[in-house]
């Protein structure tokens, strides 16, 4: 080995044998260390010892593969990106650079590239072929000093590995030229800023929250490449090159170094136990893998949550901190690098100044000597034009004051004032509240928020932890108050605009989940949470009252809307008896938008909005006043859909030969643009013997409507299912009717669970629309003149996050209110061709269906019908069929 191979070389090396033998040693050693971790107590101080070890044990046969290999000399092996820090997860990438020195440079040369002589080039070429013979998949490039420099100033994530190059063997005094000539080459300024819009679009591309329920414990806001951003543009500034350094510097507190070290050891175990868990490199703690990382860690499951939660947890507060701290760093390092610490501050009031529009603080010890200033913050922030956010100074003070926030200063009654004024103020909720979450401010008064600070929702169609999802309703039903947001919610903008007291729906908002994950009905524990919060703040009786009920029932008008039969009077009756004002209605229909476009961007569509618009504008008519008289609501809707079939030209008359075999229940459960539909329709084939199909593009956002006429038949419903389910389409609700001349007219909304053509507008769009409703007619009609049995369901493909968190299926019939009909609840993880199979057995069981409410919650379904039959009078035959049913929606699961 050369003198300065062996001066920086590892201790121990392996064995000088052939391939086989350095393979083995390679590989036997890695499991080694790898096994000896996995039976260690989950400890960050065990991670750091992996990792190092995991470095050392690459170094060394590295450095044996270049001796054998012959390497030059004159050149140097050199660790970069990650390995270059002297760590090495379990299946991190190894990467490095062999860097050759300048070839003597030739009078006549044009072309300054150094091209490798032959041995040299022999050399290398054997020096990367044995690291991949022994099991190094190695990232490997071969530049000269210049090359470097040339290649880190165009590419600036080049320079960001080259920051940090750790020599590994070879030649010590090339290796110093090159650290000399990078570090000199650096420009602090451009380096920090293409750093930060690089992070930017990281957080962008990672749900910009530090809450994924499948969150990237490397890359997500939070992970550990936040904390790198931050020593990396503190090494290209020269402002220190570890924690240590930059507390020795001023920039950060010993308190900070602490809690630094400590959340960047906690993510480093938890990447290293899931790398281990799932025997790759994988970081993101997707639900396939959490459980069993949880369990590495010893956490156990209780009836309370499951161990996964426990882990998630640990992550989320860890990441929390981390995001907190990233933030206060890059400001303070730009203040240091732009000059902007000496910028010129105008005073807001005694205790805040405006700094190039940054809240800062007057002085870092305010809130120690003034606890009132911790919650005048946030107001100060909302009434004065042209903040955007708080300076580092500000953000690095309120880390320090938690301390300071203690039960007394949450009874104080002057923050009590504060924190209603945050509320109450004319706009700027939305960001107050974001970063009195971000700053641990909002858990710390608010003490019950603070339990679910980071607590998963496993319940198949929220995407946030709790409190991220309130943070969102909270922003939704801000947002009902800006005009600039109105073409988003029309109807609910148009209702927030005559609400005299928005702060009374942030504060419902704020607690309607609040109590999730105590155990018990979160509505009933957020509703004592709510009336406590209430009087300790001086909120009067009426508004107390108003906050209480809409905790309360916060999910009730949801399950109306999608799960009960909209046209019975009952329905609507026993809805504004609950209700009972106006008042308490439009808060309770603002709050339930709010709260499921809160949820997921999958849970919400135009269908369900349209569902809970019917359900408020009929729900305000009965507390209006107006006594349901069905008679005179159905001939309004047939005068209307006669003139609607006038525009349509149709000749006068068209609908009386589809009328005269209906009944009311029918014009109950359809609008008049539908009715006059069908009548245009139908009206040439009233006896017809085959099935007819008609459809068209949906009048209530995507998808398509679909009518089918048939003779009826016990198996129409399934066979109709079936064919949704081939042609790979979701039914979202259902209207069956049977005519008094026996043929069924049923309405379908479908949309379809693939990409279909883009159907933008214009004419081309018309054009694609034509073709695919041609389609669905020929299609489902042949389907449905079938003779031959129902085919079996297909095997339903389930998501990862179904099979990770399975809902247990559930089905419940009992009689309706009237005893005339039965109430048929399937609740069950969501699949393709789950309706067909529950539509399967109940034509199996002879068992009409009057009414289908199809409601898909993300990846939970919650479907309703009504049916009849004769088996459903006998206790037995009701046992199978539930049993049967029960099988049907849990097979594939």
């Amino acid at each position: 080995m050369p003198p300065e191979a062996a001066a920086v070389g590892p201790a121990v090396e392996p064995p000088c044998g052939g391939v086989a033998a350095q393979r083995a040693h390679l590989r036997e050693g890695k499991a080694a260390l790898l096994a000896r971790f996995g039976a260690a107590r989950a400890t960050a101080p065990a991670a750091a010892r992996l990792v190092k070890a995991l470095a050392r044990h690459v170094d060394a046969t590295l450095c044996a593969l270049w001796v054998q290999a012959g390497m030059p000399a004159g050149a140097a092996l050199i660790a970069v990106g990650g390995y270059g820090r002297g760590e090495l997860f379990p299946y991190s990438d190894v990467d490095v650079l062999v860097l050759l020195p300048a070839a003597p440079a030739r009078p006549d040369a044009t072309d300054t590239t150094c091209v490798p002589d032959e041995e040299t080039s022999a050399a290398v070429g054997r020096f990367v072929t044995a690291c991949w013979d022994v099991g190094l998949e190695i990232g490997s490039s071969v530049r000269t000093v210049d090359e470097c420099l040339s290649e880190s100033a165009r590419d600036v994530t080049v320079q960001t590995a080259l920051l940090e190059a750790r020599q590994l063997c070879g030649a010590r005094r090339l290796f110093r030229q090159f650290v000399a000539a990078h570090d000199a080459a650096v420009d602090a300024r451009a380096f920090l800023r293409a750093k930060t819009l690089e992070m930017q679009q990281r957080h962008v591309k990672y749900e910009g929250t530090p809450y994924s329920l499948e969150p990237n414990c490397k890359e997500s806001p939070g992970g550990l490449r936040d904390l790198q951003v931050v020593i990396w543009v503190a090494r290209a500034a020269g402002l220190g090159r570890t924690w240590g350094e930059l507390a020795a510097r001023g920039l950060i507190t010993p308190f900070e170094a602490r809690q630094l070290r400590r959340h960047e050891g906690m993510l480093k175990l938890i990447r290293a136990r899931l790398h281990l868990v799932a025997r790759r490199r994988e970081d993101r703690l997707v639900f396939d893998l959490q459980t069993a990382t949880a369990e590495s860690f010893g956490f156990k499951a209780t009836k309370e949550q499951r161990s996964s939660e426990v882990l998630m947890r640990h992550y989320y507060w860890a990441a929390k901190a981390v995001a907190q701290l990233n933030q206060i760093l890059m400001l303070n390092i730009e203040e240091h690098v732009n000059g902007s610490a000496n910028a010129p501050m105008r005073p807001i009031n005694e205790r805040f100044f405006d700094r190039a529009g940054m809240l800062e603080v007057a002085s870092d010890d305010l809130y120690q000597e003034q606890p009132h200033a911790i919650l005048e913050t946030f107001v100060v922030f909302q009434q004065t034009p042209g903040l955007k956010g708080l300076s580092a100074r500000t953000l690095r003070a309120l880390y320090n004051a938690r301390a300071v926030m203690t039960a007394a200063w949450r009874r104080d009654p002057a923050n009590r004032a504060l924190f209603l004024a945050v509320l109450q103020q004319p706009g700027g909720q939305t960001h107050a509240l974001r970063l009195m979450n971000q700053t641990s401010v909002l858990g710390r008064y608010l003490w019950v928020f603070r339990r679910i600070v980071g607590r998963m929702q496993h319940d198949l169609f929220h995407v946030y932890t709790v409190d991220q999802h309130i943070m969102m309703v909270v922003r939704n039903m801000r947002r009902f108050f800006i005009p600039e947001h109105a073409h988003e919610y029309p109807f609910c903008s148009q209702l927030a605009g005559q609400w005299d007291t928005p702060w009374l729906l942030y504060v419902a908002a704020l607690f309607h989940d609040i109590a999730k994950g105590r155990g018990g009905d979160h509505s009933d524990l957020g509703t004592v949470e709510a009336r406590r919060f209430c009087r300790a703040h001086g909120i009067s009786r009426e508004h107390s009252q108003l906050i209480e009920f809409l905790v309360q029932h916060h999910l009730t008008m949801s399950r109306v809307a999608q799960k009960e039969d909209l046209a019975d009077a009952d329905v609507i009756a026993n809805f504004a008896r609950l209700v009972g004002t106006p008042r308490r209605l439009t808060a309770l229909y603002l709050l339930t938008v709010a709260d499921i476009r809160g949820t997921s961007p999958r849970v919400w569509n135009a269908w369900k909005g349209k569902l809970l618009e019917d359900l408020y504008r009929t729900t305000l008519r009965a507390l209006g006043g107006a006594q349901p008289n069905g008679a005179a609501e159905i001939e309004a809707r047939k005068t209307e859909a006669r003139q609607n079939l006038a525009l349509h030209s149709a000749l006068p008359g068209t609908e009386v030969p589809l009328w005269e075999t209906l009944d009311v229940g029918y014009f109950a459960r359809h609008d008049a643009a539908d009715i006059a539909w069908h009548a245009r329709s139908l009206w040439r084939h009233i006896e017809t013997r085959v099935p007819i199909v008609r459809a068209r593009a949906s009048t209530v956002g995507d998808g398509l409507q679909v009518l089918v006429y048939s003779p009826d038949r016990r198996d129409l419903f399934a066979r109709i299912c079936g064919y949704f389910d081939s042609a790979g389409f979701s039914i979202l609700d259902a209207k069956i009717h049977t005519t008094r001349a026996g043929y069924a007219l049923d309405t379908f909304q479908v949309v379809a669970t693939h990409h279909w053509p883009d159907l933008g507008g214009g004419a081309d769009a018309e054009l694609k629309y034509r073709d695919l409703i041609s389609l669905v007619e020929t299609q489902a009609a042949l389907a449905l003149a079938s003779e031959g049995p129902l085919p079996e369901p297909r095997s339903g493909r389930v998501s990862r996050r179904v099979r990770s968190f399975p809902v247990t299926p559930r089905v419940s019939l009992a009689p309706d209110e009237r005893a005339q009909h039965w109430l048929l609840t399937v609740s069950a993880s969501d699949r393709s061709g789950l309706l067909y199979a529950i539509a399967r057995v109940l034509a199996s069981h002879h068992i009409n269906l009057q009414l289908a409410k199809v409601t898909t919650l993300g990846e939970r379904v919650e479907d309703t019908f009504l049916v009849d039959g004769p088996e459903l009078q006998k206790s037995r035959a009701q046992l199978r069929i539930e049993s049967e049913l029960l099988d049907a929606v849990a097979a594939g699961v």
